[in-house]
């Protein structure tokens, strides 16, 4: 017998010999140990690498920790909304009223030229709703949603410039070219609607805001995370649908045809992931057709919705038109839906009591209508509303160039600022922190951008720690280098 067959004899031998019982057990349990160790060391591998390398997918991904929250909308009072006249009212600065106080804070003054003295509120304040937190009558519509809400009075941020203010307030850096919120946060947890974006921005018609699109930028993140500006009027994206038309068979078709090129010209490249994100743009394209259009339909809301948002009255009809798509849009599945405000509504340098009342006018009565149907539809539960600027207002008054007083505004204020929470896992009808007699700076359970960056991640189920990639060497994070808190007073 040849050597061969000896070895084959051999071989079958081993393979037909009887195994006694225990001898078999003995080798499934060693398979199954095999077996749990190899997926382990899987997991951990797949998970050391989804932590630290950009990924691209905008499929939904599984909250660190049990989220409260699984929507942001973020409505953002962009220019700098004024503490004292709005939700932090001063007897002190009632009582001295007209008294200098410029040395007391003229490294804190961006126009001290035009720096005049105390200057109390031309709004009145009352107490609001079962809470009864304190709002002027700037805001009636608001007043009435004061119990679904938490109030954040000491916030804080470090630059008293637009610029680098609005870069801090929506990316954490004063800084450009960081990834935003939005962008972290759909980074993070992807979509429910693989046929909608991730990140949603509703941009004023009348104007881009300072900064302009960098207030949506993805930054270093791959740009499917970038916010997707729908227009909330007319087509809602720009060039989305064909100049013809053809036959939905001979669409799909051509559809199948690209994606198969697609992935035969990808497959050639596998080390240019910027072609993964591309060629996943342009599938999502085609794909919200049909899904974003049916989102940004309103005839199909009733005439008393409509109405609720203001979209019947002149002044309220854009707001409340891009509010209401706003809840039609995190009902179906977007995780994360920013509003801007054209130019700088907000910016109340000059003639504040009208110019504050006219931003009022414009979006107080679709916010106050938004939080109303999120309620009614069960949605505010698991949807985080959040409402701010970058920045707050000086207790002083600044001058027009004619000095005259009656048409005095306030100067940016980077030491107080206030905005609130509502929905998502936060308190109702809760006021935290407190800032000093005049209003100037937080004092009492201060609040930094970071801490409020790191609170809005932890609702939705995310660590500010945790949530990150790797980038020259270093570990990039919504937060920073910081070691923000997470603001358990605003949790529920």
């Amino acid at each position: 017998m040849s050597a061969t067959s000896l070895q084959n004899q051999d071989f079958l031998t081993t393979i037909v010999s009887p195994v006694s019982r225990r001898s078999a057990f003995s080798r499934v349990g060693s398979a199954l140990y095999t077996t749990a160790l190899t997926q382990l060391l899987g997991r951990d591998l797949y998970a050391a690498e989804a932590s630290g390398k950009p990924h691209s997918s905008l499929e939904p991904r599984a909250a660190q920790t049990p989220p409260r929250a699984r929507a942001v909308i973020h409505l953002f009072m962009n220019g700098g909304p004024s503490q004292m006249d709005l939700f932090d009212p001063k007897e002190e600065l009632n009582r001295r009223h007209g008294e200098d106080y410029f040395n007391n804070i003229a490294g804190e003054v961006e126009f001290p030229e035009a720096a005049g003295a105390l200057m109390k509120s031309a709004f009145r304040f009352a107490q609001r709703g079962q809470c009864g937190m304190w709002v002027s009558d700037a805001m009636p519509h608001f007043a009435t949603q004061v119990d679904q809400v938490s109030l954040i009075r000491s916030m804080y941020s470090t630059n008293l410039t637009h610029e680098p203010a609005l870069y801090k307030i929506q990316s954490g850096s004063e800084f450009i070219g960081r990834p935003t919120l939005g962008a972290w946060v759909s980074y993070g947890l992807g979509t429910e609607n693989q046929n909608l974006p991730a990140y949603v921005v509703l941009d004023d018609p009348l104007g881009l805001p300072v900064n302009g699109i960098d207030n949506w930028t993805s930054g270093y993140l791959p740009p499917q995370f970038q916010g997707t500006r729908f227009r909330a009027t007319g087509a809602p994206v720009l060039d989305l649908k064909k100049d013809f038309d053809e036959p939905d068979a001979v669409t799909l078709l051509e559809r199948d045809l690209i994606a198969r090129l697609d992935r035969l010209h990808q497959n050639r490249r596998p080390d240019r992931p910027q072609l993964a994100a591309r060629i996943s743009t342009y599938e999502l394209a085609a794909r919200m057709q049909i899904a974003a259009t049916d989102a940004l339909d309103l005839s199909q809301e009733t005439q008393a919705t409509l109405a609720m948002y203001g979209i019947d009255q002149p002044v309220t009809e854009s707001y409340g038109r891009r509010c209401l798509i706003a809840r039609r849009l995190v009902e179906r599945g977007v995780r994360f839906v920013q509003l801007f405000i054209n130019s700088q509504i907000w910016d109340n340098h000059n003639d504040i009591a009208s110019g504050l009342k006219s931003a009022c006018d414009r979006t107080d009565k679709p916010t106050a209508a938004l939080l109303t149907d999120l309620t009614q539809r069960g949605l505010l539960d698991d949807t985080l509303v959040l409402w701010g600027g970058e920045m707050g207002r000086l207790p002083i008054a600044q001058l027009p160039g004619n000095k005259d007083a009656s048409k005095a505004g306030r100067d940016h204020n980077k030491n107080a600022i206030c905005s609130w929470m509502a929905g998502g896992g936060v308190r109702s009808g809760f006021v935290l922190g407190a800032t000093d007699e005049l209003g100037f700076a937080a004092v009492e359970d201060r609040v930094s951008v970071e801490d409020w960056h790191a609170t809005i991640l932890h609702l939705l189920g995310l660590h500010h720690e945790s949530l990150f990639v790797e980038r020259n060497g270093l570990n990039e994070r919504l937060t920073g280098v910081t070691h923000p808190r997470v603001v358990s007073e605003v949790l529920a």
